[in-house]
């Protein structure tokens, strides 16, 4: 799932080598943290969130198919 999200994002931004994907777990749920240069937040968000709600809709569909939750928090 980390390499999905990875590449999802790569393919999104400017700068791909500046996108790294930490993971967590908290509370039973798999926590992805992207990280992107400052000039691409903007790309990863998109216009009212939707991107980043795209992303957050395949995440989920990922996860529940490896009987897990998965979460995307962006940072900058």
């Amino acid at each position: 799932m980390r390499e999905f999200v990875e590449y999802i994002a790569k393919e999104l931004v400017d700068n791909p080598d500046a996108v790294q994907v930490a993971e967590e777990l908290r509370d039973d749920k798999l926590v992805f943290i992207l990280k992107v240069h400052e000039k691409d937040v903007g790309k990863i968000i998109g216009k009212k969130g939707r991107t980043a709600t795209a992303i957050r809709v395949l995440l989920s569909a990922v996860a529940a198919k490896h009987g897990k939750r998965g979460i995307l928090e962006v940072a900058g």
